[in-house]
């Protein structure tokens, strides 16, 4: 297998790897084949379709770069392939994991957002995982529906998983034989290789990384037995190039915004991480290097001090309602947080962590309201128009994002509310305070509005 290095930077072999529904193993094959590629000396970029952080940590821990994802609802279509180019720069070979079924959408919105509107956009081919568990020849009209349903979805190849025999797979792929869609892999079950679950999903690798370590090794070698890694890699290599330059975080700030820099030492941006605060997307942190600021990360159950020089805090998503004694405990950071008078932003996790109060233990008084665990999971892609000024965005600035939270916040607003939702449901929501704190439970990407970060940045410079 050898590295494809001459390929130029719109020409990067690519395969989205999707499934019929949830729960067929795009998660498992899509990180084994990463891991699997990776291990044969290509470098591999991850990405991974729709707003979930969870499953980027696990490809990177495959690939060893960064997991990236690829949002046409929060983003827009037209920054899928720049933002994918942009992450799988020097790339011999990109792997998409796809959300959801490969037509499933933005609800409502027709294709929107969908694996199979992904997959046009970055004119790849699409390799459908089959859980083939309670199904034989059945197989076979499943795949030709959705390798029909769309002209423009190249359904190249099928990966049969959860199959339970050599003679069920004898069957699988006889009946495959007629539907024009070649098998390229078959994976027996294995219940002991799925990664453990919590109330939002998949537990992130930050806090079982030498046990992810393992699994992602059981998966490389799994798919490395099971699948046709060559043929897998020359359908990849058949992807044409894309029409379209790779995402530049410099240029999307804009020349201006680093006068920061310029103007003496750069400000310094102190951005929550550590196993409570893993929810994050990579362009954040490029976009703020690029207005100018020094970006540095802290981690809130250890450190009991902001890093030196903090003129301004994001405090991104994550499980603090996982981590509250700790968190709580940790009384120098949370007063440390509080007396802070510089630019504050703050999106689920972070809003919780501001909060006077989480599950009755203190948190950093930031905001005058508590928040507590729910039984009711709020999920949805969102609409959202700023209501107020504030050192992340000016009254009037239009985002789409997501929300993905088991908490609930009381009050739900504050007297200056940070958004104002308008789809598909209209309320406000989250708070600003004093002009410099911006806190939510809305997560939005900012590559889609890299004014977030030059106005943020240059609130901390002042």
């Amino acid at each position: 297998m050898t590295s494809s290095s001459a390929s130029t930077s719109t020409n990067v072999p690519r395969l989205v790897i999707a499934a019929p529904a949830s729960g067929s193993g795009k998660t498992t094959v899509a990180t084994g084949l990463m891991a699997a590629f990776a291990e044969a000396g290509l470098a591999v970029s991850p990405h991974k379709v729709g707003p979930d952080y969870i499953d980027p940590g696990y490809h990177a821990l495959a690939t060893g770069r960064v997991g990236r994802n690829l949002d046409a609802y929060m983003c827009g279509a037209e920054l899928v392939a720049p933002l994918f180019l942009h992450g799988a720069a020097g790339a011999d070979l990109a792997v998409v994991e796809g959300v959801m079924g490969l037509y499933d959408g933005a609800s409502g919105q027709g294709e929107l957002a969908s694996t199979a509107h992904v997959a046009k956009l970055l004119r790849a081919p699409v390799v459908l995982v089959v859980d083939a568990s309670s199904q034989s020849r059945s197989v076979a009209a499943l795949v030709h529906g959705f390798a029909s349903w769309d002209p423009e979805v190249r359904v190249a190849g099928v990966i049969l998983n959860k199959v339970g025999s050599d003679r069920h797979e004898a069957l699988l792929r006889a009946a495959l034989d007629e539907s024009g869609v070649p098998v390229l892999g078959a994976l027996r079950r294995d219940g002991a290789l799925g990664a453990p679950s919590r109330h939002l999903g998949l537990v992130p690798v930050a806090e079982r990384r030498p046990e992810a370590l393992e699994s992602v090794r059981a998966l490389a070698a799994r798919v490395r037995a099971g699948c046709d890694l060559e043929g897998l890699l020359a359908l990849a290599r058949s992807a044409p190039p894309l029409a379209a330059a790779p995402w530049d975080p410099a240029a999307a700030v804009g020349d201006g915004s680093r006068d920061a820099g310029r103007a003496g030492r750069a400000p310094v941006i102190a951005v929550a991480g550590g196993v409570a605060f893993t929810f994050s997307y990579a362009e954040h942190a490029e976009l703020l290097a690029a207005a100018g600021a020094e970006v540095v990360t802290f981690d809130p159950l250890r450190d009991e001090a902001l890093p030196e020089r903090t003129a301004g805090i994001v405090i991104g998503g994550g499980f603090p309602e996982v981590y509250a004694p700790e968190l709580s405990a940790n009384e120098p950071l949370r007063k440390a947080v509080a007396a802070f008078d510089g630019p504050v932003a703050a999106e689920c996790a972070g809003l919780l962590y501001l909060a006077r109060e989480l599950d009755d233990l203190p948190m950093c008084g930031v905001l005058d309201a508590t928040a507590r665990m729910s039984e009711r999971l709020t999920l949805g892609y969102r609409e959202a128009v700023a209501v107020s000024d504030s050192a992340l965005a000016v009254a009037g600035t239009r985002v789409r994002g997501h929300e993905f939270h088991r908490t609930v916040i009381e009050p739900g607003a504050g007297a200056a509310p940070a958004w104002g939702l308008t789809k598909p449901e209209r309320r406000v929501e989250g708070f600003v305070k004093a002009g410099r704190v911006h806190a939510s439970y809305l997560h939005v990407h900012w590559a889609a509005e890299p004014s977030l970060a030059r106005r943020f940045v240059e609130g901390a410079t002042r």
